[in-house]
């Protein structure tokens, strides 16, 4: 199911390369390649959408417009439809725990000034059904958050208030899905939206991002450098020493093998979305960089199966389009 044509993805990818500065050391595991997924049927083209993996398939939800959720099957190498949302969402982080998909701050609604949902939204991959989670507290209620489980508890950091206006936060809540329970903690360093989190070893890393103001004529002028990190059992933050090295926001972030990943991305430095792909060591706190996406993007999602990192869909260029229908995947680095 997989069909990679090597020599042309390694020119596209070196020359990617060549073409993407950063402060990252150009350091390149030996053997490392994004490889395209070819399936026997395509996800519908979209951007600013979530997706999650549970037991082994991914699950492409939401973006602008009306987007279908999809599901691809690794083993099949086919992509179906399944429930729709019960609303269009979009500029999510989706969340899978224990067997179910969660979305705990999202959008929905239109350019600048989008509305956040009111309440959680559950998707059960065992039964195909949507239903509705606890209600989110409507002074805490935001989208284009980060988000990550830690000990089967949801963590919502940053994010906006009112879309792609001046309504960018630094708040961050824990959500106990048994319970639905909400608890404010502590404020981050560094307020950010169009990001997304994630969690290692008990701390939670905020790298990316910007502070969206439309209403002032900032736009996506406003670029977040620093990394700011929350380990859940101090309930302390702190910045780490070492910027991220490409500015820009509409961040995929995942972990594998225990370091944190940055993908892709949007700025006002160019038109083409961003290839990069900066990778963090968290004991050391350096920066390297890992190969370049065949084609840059922002405004998805990344996840991991079987320690393979997937990307789908997102925009190829700054703003809306062209949304991407394409499902690119880079294998394991350390194992290589």
């Amino acid at each position: 199911m997989t069909t990679v044509d090597r020599p042309l993805l390694m020119v596209a990818m070196l020359a990617a390369m060549a073409a993407s500065p950063g402060a990252a050391d150009a350091q390149t595991p030996s053997g490392v390649v994004w490889a395209s997924v070819e399936a026997t049927t395509a996800p519908t083209a979209r951007h600013e959408n979530g997706m999650a993996a549970v037991a082994g398939r991914l699950y492409l939800i939401g973006g602008r417009g009306d987007r279908p959720l999809e599901r691809f099957d690794p083993t099949t190498g086919a992509w179906v439809r399944l429930a729709p949302p019960p609303l269009r969402l979009h500029h999510l982080q989706a969340v899978a725990l224990d067997g179910r998909i969660f979305v705990v701050s999202a959008f929905t609604g239109d350019f600048p000034e989008e509305t956040p949902i009111s309440h959680v939204l559950i998707y059960d991959p065992a039964t195909d059904a949507w239903s509705q989670g606890p209600e989110i507290p409507l002074e805490r209620r935001r989208g284009a958050s980060g988000v990550g489980a830690h000990e089967g508890r949801i963590y919502v950091v940053g994010g906006n208030r009112r879309g792609h206006m001046s309504g960018y936060v630094p708040w961050l809540d824990v959500l106990d899905p048994s319970t639905g329970d909400w608890t404010v903690l502590p404020d981050a360093p560094n307020a950010r939206d169009h990001f997304h989190a994630a969690v290692i070893d008990g701390r939670i890393y905020a790298a990316g991002g910007r502070r969206s103001s439309h209403d002032t004529g900032e736009g996506m002028s406003l670029p977040v450098a620093a990394v700011d990190v929350f380990d859940i059992a101090s309930g302390r933050w702190r910045t780490l020493a070492e910027p991220l090295p490409t500015l820009r926001s509409g961040t995929s972030a995942i972990v594998q093998d225990g370091a944190l990943l940055i993908i892709g991305g949007e700025s006002l430095d160019q038109q083409a979305a961003h290839a990069e792909v900066e990778r963090l060591n968290v004991a050391t706190g350096a920066w390297t960089r890992l190969p370049p996406l065949p084609v840059g993007r922002h405004g998805t999602q990344a996840v991991s199966i079987d320690g393979a990192i997937h990307i789908v869909a997102g925009s190829g260029n700054r703003g809306g389009g062209p949304e991407l229908d394409d499902h690119q995947t880079l294998a394991n680095v350390l194992a290589r």
